[in-house]
């Protein structure tokens, strides 16, 4: 069983997890696969992205824009990691009708019903960066009221929009005030009088590995040359990070993301899963250096702090 709830720390609004403020570190997770799209091969294809997930020191996979098998939730609850869940969004404008709209509610209910029972879950996304958005702020009410359990971010990264549709923007109520930054991560949101502060979606830069990518023209927000290149630039990235959650407020940082996908050349593995862009053991070091930071915060939970 798990706990989250919003609570101030030192004045600062942050998620409190079982009680305490654990910084939440991780990855955007697109679960694409180049043989079955957006189904995975096997059960140990679909684990495996997990498990690396959880031994590269993340704590977090922010689900982007789909939903899978139930057997992801039950390894993400057995292996201990935590899961935003996102709801996959209208995206043409000649789809967004009133015909959808009703079909996306319905959707969007079905998938809480479908995942109510599982304790990694721990905060719902219906909106990302205004894609499809509508009712923005009627419907993260709605989230909120339908599982009082969990944390709504009701538009992530509400400061970018699509082309087609003026941003509906930040929607001024949930639980998270969220931007996106790349490659960032100065300019992350800070804390509200009634949110904590998220980072969305930052990073995203790119490695070119050779054999290894979908035959288009490849790209990412940034590059970097070689794998000990891209690591020192996530190390950098990360201390950051860091930075932003003790000073600024800052408490949720999702990078992007698990592994490369088609044209995006920007994920910590190769699509094919058959390489890692970056050096495991230097990662794993300054994400949990980041996430042990956090703890120190909990030292004024129960005497200044906590409302």
């Amino acid at each position: 069983m798990r706990d989250i709830k919003l609570c101030k720390i030192n004045g600062v609004v942050r998620p409190l997890l079982n009680g305490k403020f654990v910084m939440q570190l991780g990855l955007l997770d697109q679960g694409y696969w180049p043989d079955g799209i957006l189904t995975a091969p096997t059960e140990e294809a679909l684990k495996s992205d997990i498990e690396y997930t959880k031994k590269a020191g993340y704590n977090l996979i922010r689900k982007h824009m789909k939903t899978e098998p139930q057997r992801f939730y039950y390894w993400t609850d057995k292996l201990g990691l935590l899961v935003w869940q996102d709801m996959p969004a209208i995206w043409y404008p000649n789809e967004d009708t009133t015909i959808y709209r009703e079909m996306f509610r319905k959707e969007l209910k079905a998938i809480i019903d479908d995942h109510y029972n599982s304790p990694s879950i721990i905060a719902w996304v219906p909106f990302n960066e205004n894609w499809g958005a509508f009712d923005v702020k009627n419907i993260t009410d709605w989230v909120k009221q339908y599982d009082p359990s969990r944390l709504v971010n009701g538009n992530s990264g509400f400061n970018n929009n699509p082309s087609y549709q003026k941003a509906y923007g930040d929607p001024g109520n949930g639980d998270f005030v969220d931007t996106h930054i790349y490659v960032g991560p100065y300019g992350a949101s800070v804390p509200d009088s009634a949110r904590a502060a998220s980072l969305g979606e930052f990073g995203g830069v790119g490695l070119y590995t050779r054999g290894h990518m979908w035959p288009v023209e490849n790209n990412a927000y940034a590059y970097e040359p070689t794998q000990t290149a891209l690591t020192d630039r996530y190390i950098l990235l990360l201390e950051q990070v860091d930075q932003l959650m003790k000073y600024k407020g800052l408490s949720v940082a999702i990078y992007t993301q698990t592994t490369d996908v088609e044209h995006e050349v920007n994920g910590v593995l190769t699509y094919d899963r058959k390489v890692e862009k970056m050096q495991l053991e230097r990662i794993k070091e300054i994400n949990e250096a980041v996430i042990k930071d956090s703890y120190e915060l909990n030292k004024s939970i129960g005497q200044n702090g906590q409302d």
